[in-house]
């Protein structure tokens, strides 16, 4: 479909509630939405020069060829479609936890003596189902540590068939079991204890370990205090498995704390579990995502694929930045966990700097596993869009520095890639520009002799950059395109604007358009870095060239005096004005008397008389 019929399909749709799933030419899913009113959210789209559009919704829109839609009754179900879409179609431009392989659910089967299994997914057999929970290693670890503090069974006898058989294994030696394999505790004891492992694993962890602190103190009153003790090892065991194991602690939070980190080459996000004001776990996950895409986007994103599937909710979430469906959320998990879930953002205090470890623990995640090449095509990739350009390979960037009207030199800086090539640096000393300072010729004199030491085949001056980056404003800039275009050399030209403390804020065009860079940081610090070298360069250069006319303007124009006799007079008058007022003996104390006469009358060239 043209863009025009797709515009037109689009303002046929009511401004209803629903799903929408967005086609390319194969026909297959490559994005799914949701929209309180879908004419407006479906027909943004699709309108003429969309200011509001990031890169990727660019992208995506150039590759639709079609869309559906799904109608529903309220937001909340659209939120619960969108999601389940999601996870069966996989489109590419949504934001995607791992797929459900990645996140087991533990099984109990509805047979007598029934046991706890780990499942890639559940299925319509009766069974209850647990989770999803962490990866397959940390399942299995969970129903391990669950079976032990309940000191249920995890041997491969079956029950009732295989009771009185056999002696005890080992476990029930090591105090891991209480062996049921005798008959002693019977099926009764063995249903309880199930029974109670399965509240932990449905998150009722405070109501369990209330409901047995109560039957711990009737069995004391009873004077049963061997089954009051047993409780007490049970309980204790329970609190620190809530404390100990990763899976558990989420399961026993009723606090969870998001964090969501942007790098340079990937995404990452960070989940802290919290009881009672304690750090009890965390998960993390690293992800792709677009550069452009803001974090209450992503947040967004990774709430409902995160939390929908869930049987296990928290009480409440906090969150680093508001979404925009952050109260239909809480709406769908206060209905599904019975009672009220709170989705909110923290400003000050203990929970405000809980956020900020969980964004620390995004943080760590992403830099750890992304390598130093990955983030720099990553922010190149970033520069590039910025440009509206590829992502630069070659860039160089030039500075004028000078003292008066003496002394202007010119600096040339080249970056391949985000690394400094500092084997390609160059160096000018103005020719054109002399009587007074001048900015603006000076760069164009510089710029002059660059291209055309390249037009005329020069390899020092080869090849030409993807983008000439000027330090100054759209002046400059100006300057700059104006030498390419009278030399014929179309070259992408922006100025490096600075702001009061002198750091690099923006780039701009000879037209006058600025582009932000704040919006970026790792842009944002590579052309600070830049800036900052080509300015570090010519100030260098600068300093060595005065340093050099200062010292040849006093004694390197005077016959005989080399490089030993001009540091023989400096080691004995310490300065050049004490070389200047000394007589001819006191000159020829240290150099030959030729050379003390040739001194003398360097710096008295009237011919006065000697002293």
């Amino acid at each position: 479909m043209t863009k025009e019929e797709l515009r037109a399909k689009a303002n046929e749709l009511p401004l209803k509630p629903g799903v929408y799933l967005m086609m390319d030419r194969t026909g297959k899913v490559i994005y799914v939405g949701k929209a309180k009113k879908l004419k407006n959210r479906v027909s943004q789209y699709f309108q003429e020069n969309n200011a509001s559009h990031n890169e990727k919704t660019r992208r995506m829109v150039a590759q639709v060829d079609t869309f559906d839609t799904i109608f529903v009754s309220s937001e909340f179900e659209a939120l619960i479609l969108e999601n389940s879409l999601i996870k069966q179609h996989m489109p590419h431009y949504n934001i995607l936890l791992k797929d459900d392989k990645g996140y087991p659910f533990v099984r109990l089967g509805k047979e007598p003596y029934a046991r706890f299994s780990m499942v890639n997914r559940p299925a319509d057999d009766g069974a209850r189902y647990f989770g999803p929970f962490g990866g397959r290693s940390e399942t299995r670890a969970a129903i391990d540590a669950v079976c032990a503090a309940f000191k249920l069974p995890t041997c491969t006898r079956r029950f009732p068939r295989d009771i009185g058989k056999e002696r005890p294994c080992l476990n029930h030696h090591m105090g891991r079991c209480d062996g049921f394999c005798r008959g002693v505790p019977d099926e009764k004891e063995y249903t309880n204890r199930i029974e109670q492992a399965t509240q932990l694993l449905s998150g009722h962890y405070k109501q369990l370990t209330r409901a047995m602190r109560e039957e711990m103190e009737r069995e004391a009153e009873a004077l049963r205090f061997e089954q009051a003790a047993a409780l007490r090892d049970r309980i204790s065991a329970i609190e620190s498995l809530g404390k100990r194991q990763k899976v558990i602690a989420g399961i026993c939070a009723d606090t969870d704390v998001w964090g969501v980190y942007r790098g340079a080459a990937k995404c990452g996000w960070a989940v802290i579990h919290v009881e009672d004001g304690s750090v009890t776990g965390r998960e993390t996950d690293v992800f792709a995502a677009p550069t452009d895409e803001t974090e209450a986007d992503m947040l967004s994103a990774l709430l409902n694929q995160y939390y929908l599937p869930r049987a296990v909710l928290p009480r409440e979430i906090l969150l680093p930045c508001e979404t925009v469906d952050a109260s239909e959320l809480a709406g769908v998990l206060t209905e599904r966990a019975g009672r009220k879930v709170s989705v909110h953002v923290p400003q000050r205090g203990d929970k405000a700097e809980l956020l900020r470890m969980a964004e620390r623990n995004a943080r760590e995640d992403v830099e750890r596993v992304t390598t130093l090449q990955e983030r720099e095509n990553r922010t190149l990739a970033a520069l590039g869009e910025m440009l509206g350009m590829d992502a630069p390979e070659r860039m160089e960037s030039y500075d004028i520095s000078n003292t008066g009207a003496s002394d202007i030199v010119a600096s040339m800086v080249v970056y391949e890639g985000a690394k400094p090539k500092k084997s390609a640096y160059r160096r000018f000393h103005m020719k054109t520009v002399s009587e007074h300072p001048d900015d603006y010729a000076s760069m164009e004199e510089v710029l002059t002799r660059r291209l055309r030491r390249y037009l005329d085949g020069d390899e020092k001056f080869a090849p030409l950059p993807d983008v000439l980056l000027i330090d100054g404003g759209v002046t400059h800039a100006q300057v700059a395109e104006r030498v390419c275009a009278a030399l014929n050399v179309p070259l992408p030209v922006f100025g490096m604007v600075k702001d009061d403390r002198h750091h690099t804020r923006a780039l701009v065009t000879a037209e006058g358009r600025e582009i932000d860079l704040h919006a970026n940081p790792a842009v944002f610090a590579l052309i600070g870095q830049i800036q900052d070298e080509t300015h570090r360069f010519a100030i260098t250069f600068h300093h060595e060239s005065h340093t050099r006319s200062a010292m040849h303007s006093a004694l390197d124009d005077v016959p005989g005096v080399g490089r030993t006799r001009k540091a023989a007079l400096l080691k004995a008058f310490k300065s050049v004005k004490a070389i200047r007022e000394a007589d001819e003996a006191a000159l020829a104390a240290v150099v030959p008397k030729n050379t003390a006469r040739a001194v003398w009358e360097h710096f008295h060239p009237s011919g006065e008389p000697k002293e």
